[in-house]
This record gives structure tokens, C-alpha cells and sequence, in this order.
């Protein structure tokens, strides 16, 4: 036989597939409206399990098994979410615990955020909800989140991403443990300075004070001289202890923001390497709301520490052609190399695509939790 005709017989055989696959779907949509009727659920491990193992028994060699698993595991798949979107046309599917507003209430909230004035979190603050916010700030992370659990705080902003040293893991972990949820984010340019006191000159410094990112943002910079380098919990309150020991050999690199604050002088702007540095914050709140104009959905999961199985997960977002931008994994506290996965995808909780792939993660998914729509 020449190329031709084994394409043709390829082509043949392809068509009967085609027809075959279609005729299961047909009977996988009886199978979805006898669950429906019956109140029974879609995913059933145990029967797939089965099946599959069924399935590789037929096969005639060991390679063709492991073929026949995978295309099964996809038909399954894909079965699955046909009856996801049966449920979800229904109104079968569970409802979602979110609330959509129209804006959010700002006019006599309160908000918290980390650190101390002049931090990065208190711009990112006043650019998100304007300067005469009733604000204060706390100490810790978990200490904001506390503040909103308190009720002594409406919002908190928190820093959660910068565009150089990555992800605050602290806070991924802080949003799986606490009920409080994502409902805003402001992202702002960092463009760390370099501050003294009044009437100081380059020539005076001897000891730098900032914290420890910013001074490896700053590496290049600072390796220019020969300044004795010191650590800090964050840049705001490097800035407040030079301002408050008013010695001329001291400095501070933090941001413009925190010079207005504390009255220092800005002795060299741009001392960070990138041009590019920014930072994301989140805006939390203790309420399940999101703005009904929202673009951006947080979730975290885990999923079986098994092969295959956060490929399958992550199947429904290509399923319901929802753009996945971001994809982070966290370990599990007390359950050795196992993880938490937190993704963040395009959608509104209000969206039929949405509701359906996030139907179907939570039957198939471990402790899947929204951590907001914003």
C-alpha cells in the first residue's frame, strides 16, 4: 500500500470514531438527565476507575494500554462536562455564595494595611480609595487580616505579587485560612529613592537602612558604594527611624511617599535596577461580594497526589474557553510534597462559563475555595 491509501483507511476509520463518539455523548446527555432527576452526582471515581481499568484489559500490548487509558480518561472527561453544562442549563448546578454589587461601599469604611506610614501599602491605599480614607495600620500580615475578622476594619490592602521578586507567599497562605475575600486590586509603580535628613549629602552616608528586597533591588546601586547595608522589617520604617534619629550619616531607600511623610530629603531618586518594578496589592474584605463589572477570579484547590490529576483539573478552563493568567502552588502544612494550587483566571462569577467550570471543580477538585471576583 502506498501513503494514499493508508490515509484513506486512517480517514475511514477516523469517521467512524467521529460517529461512535458522537453516539456516546448522546447517551452520556440520558445519563445527565437520570443524575439530574435523581439528585446523584456527576463525577463517580470508583465507576471511572473501573472503566478505565477495563478499557487498557482490551488493548492488545502494554504501549496501546497506556494509549487507551489516556483517550478514555479524555472521553470521561469530556462526558463529565457535558453534564456540567446540563446541571448549570437546569439551575442544578450549586449556587454560588457571592453576592454582585454595583460598587463597593467606601464612603465611611475603614481599612487597614501593613506596616507604617509612608509604606508602599498606604500609596496603593490612598490610590485605590483616595487620600481621606480612614485607614491605620498594623504590624503584621496576619494582623490586618485579623483587623477585618474584628470587625475593626472593613478592607485591608495587602501586597500580594511584585513584578521582580514574585509572589508574597504569606499571603496566599492567609487567604486559603481566612474567610475573607479578594474584591479589588491596585497595582503601583515602585521607584525606590534614596532618603536622608535634611541637609544631607551623598557624601555623608555611611549606613543604609531599607528592607531586604529592596535592597537587592537596589544591588547595583549600592554596590557603587561603600555603604554598611541593614534590614528592616519594610521600607516605611527605615524611613521613620532615620527621620526620627536625625543623623546625617543614615539613609533610607523607600519610596517619594514615605519622604513626604517623615519629612526627609530624597538625595537620589531611581535607585532600583528596573525601570519596570511594580507591585500588586489586593483589596480584602470579610464580605462575599464582587462588583458585577468584575474581570478577574482568585480560586485555590488541591487535587489527588497523583498522575494526571491537576492535568484534568485545569481541563475545564480550556473546556469553557476561560483564559487562565496565573498559576501558583503553595505546600500543604503537615502532608509532605503535596500542594495547594491557586489560579487566577478571566471571568464573573455571574458568566455560564464560569459557573460551569467551577461546577465541575468542585466536584472533581479537593477543598476548592473562591478567593474572590474582582
Amino acid at each position: 500500500m502506498d501513503l494514499m491509501e493508508l490515509r484513506e483507511q486512517i480517514d475511514g476509520i477516523d469517521a467512524q470514531i467521529v460517529a461512535l463518539f458522537e453516539q456516546r455523548m448522546d447517551i452520556s446527555r440520558q445519563v445527565a438527565e437520570y443524575k439530574i432527576s435523581t439528585g446523584k452526582r456527576i463525577f463517580d471515581k470508583q465507576r471511572e476507575t473501573e472503566k478505565l481499568a477495563k478499557a487498557r484489559a482490551l488493548a492488545q500490548d502494554e504501549f496501546n494500554g497506556f494509549c487507551i487509558v489516556e483517550l478514555f480518561e479524555q472521553i470521561m472527561a469530556m462526558s463529565r462536562k457535558l453534564q456540567y453544562r446540563l446541571l448549570m442549563e437546569r439551575g442544578k448546578l450549586e449556587r454560588l455564595p457571592f453576592i454582585g454589587v454595583e460598587e463597593l461601599e467606601v464612603d465611611r469604611a475603614r481599612v487597614v494595611f501593613q506596616g507604617a506610614d509612608g509604606a508602599y501599602s498606604q500609596a496603593a491605599m490612598m490610590q485605590y480609595f483616595g487620600n481621606q480614607i480612614d485607614s491605620f495600620h498594623v504590624d503584621t500580615f496576619r494582623d490586618a487580616m485579623n483587623s477585618i475578622d474584628e470587625g475593626s476594619a472593613d478592607f485591608a490592602v495587602l501586597p500580594i505579587e511584585n513584578s521582580t521578586a514574585g509572589i508574597v507567599s504569606e499571603i496566599y497562605d492567609l487567604l486559603q485560612e481566612y474567610e475573607n475575600y479578594i474584591v479589588g486590586e491596585q497595582i503601583i509603580r515602585i521607584e525606590h529613592c534614596l532618603l536622608g535628613v535634611p541637609g544631607a549629602g551623598l557624601e555623608d552616608i555611611r549606613t543604609v537602612y531599607s528592607h531586604p528586597q529592596s535592597l537587592m533591588q537596589s544591588a547595583k546601586y549600592l554596590a557603587a558604594h561603600d555603604w554598611r547595608q541593614i534590614s528592616m522589617q519594610n521600607n516605611a520604617f527605615a524611613a521613620k527611624k532615620v527621620a526620627d534619629e536625625q543623623d546625617r550619616s543614615q539613609a533610607a531607600i523607600a519610596g517619594e511617599h514615605a519622604a513626604n511623610i517623615y519629612g526627609l530629603e530624597v538625595l537620589q531618586r531611581k535607585v532600583n535596577h528596573s525601570g519596570t518594578n511594580s507591585t500588586r496589592f489586593i483589596i480584602v474584605s470579610g464580605q462575599k461580594i464582587f462588583r458585577r463589572d468584575a474581570k478577574k477570579i482568585s480560586i485555590c484547590f488541591e487535587v489527588p497526589h497523583e498522575s494526571g490529576s491537576l492535568y484534568h483539573i485545569l481541563s475545564h478552563f480550556i473546556y469553557n474557553n476561560l483564559n487562565m493568567t496565573k498559576i501558583e502552588s503553595r505546600p500543604i502544612e503537615d502532608r509532605n510534597w503535596e500542594y495547594r494550587f491557586f489560579i487566577d483566571f478571566e471571568g464573573n462569577l455571574a458568566d455560564g462559563a464560569v459557573k460551569n467550570a467551577l461546577g465541575g471543580l468542585r466536584e472533581e477538585a479537593r477543598n476548592m475555595k473562591i478567593l474572590g471576583n474582582y
